[in-house]
């Protein structure tokens, strides 16, 4: 995946296996087609928007409640076939940064039951909020409308959007970015600077 395609400025945010959800019917969803053109780059909420959704015991979450935590919100769905792939990545991340005051969420934008029997079986450790339209519509509320999975979206501590990974996310990928969101939080770097840097940084790792 081209990385200047990840941050704030998007380009081809379908990566290879994710499709767009069919929410109407019960249906497995098609993958969009190879050639399909990049989307616009969205304009992301300056802060982690307000949205409720339930989750692995039904009880109705929002991200407030890890205020104080500098979150990584992962939007994905049981179908799509990088979601899968970057799962054993996100808690992998949760248990080596969550000392660090990193905290991941996962948004499942899917039907309930897959998303249990799937969580169960991957044994993800980390909180899952899980709707439908619903977590379409918390996605929009980032400021991100047309959606293609997976996208992550990652915060300082004090709920300020920092940037939105479009695509699967890699190790070096995500060193390069929570180093970043720490120095953000610290005080360290302005948001302007963080997004610089991460872009920059982005752009030198190897592709594919």
């Amino acid at each position: 995946m081209n990385t200047r395609g990840i941050v704030i400025v998007v380009v081809a945010a379908l990566a290879a296996g994710a499709g767009f959800y069919a929410y109407q019917q019960r249906a497995r969803p098609v993958a969009g087609p190879p050639s399909a053109p990049p989307m616009p780059a969205p304009k992301l909420a300056a802060t982690v928007p307000s949205f409720s959704l339930a989750d692995r015991e039904g009880r109705m979450r929002t991200l407030a409640d890890w205020k104080g935590k500098a979150l990584i919100v992962n939007f994905w769905a049981t179908w799509c076939a990088p979601c899968r792939k970057e799962i054993p990545l996100l808690q992998k991340l949760q248990r080596d940064h969550e000392g660090e005051g990193f905290q991941v969420v996962g948004v499942a934008v899917d039907f309930r039951d897959k998303v249990l029997a799937y969580a169960d079986e991957m044994k993800i450790d980390y909180p899952l909020l899980i709707g439908e339209q619903e977590a379409m519509d918390a996605a929009a509320a980032f400021g991100v409308e047309a959606v293609g999975f997976p996208f992550t979206i990652f915060t300082d501590t004090g709920g300020r959007i920092v940037v939105a990974h479009m695509g699967e996310l890699t190790q070096p990928q995500a060193d390069l970015i929570l180093g970043t969101v720490r120095e953000v939080s610290a005080g360290r770097q302005t948001l302007e600077q963080a997004r610089s840097i991460i872009e920059t940084g982005l752009a030198a790792l190897p592709h594919g």
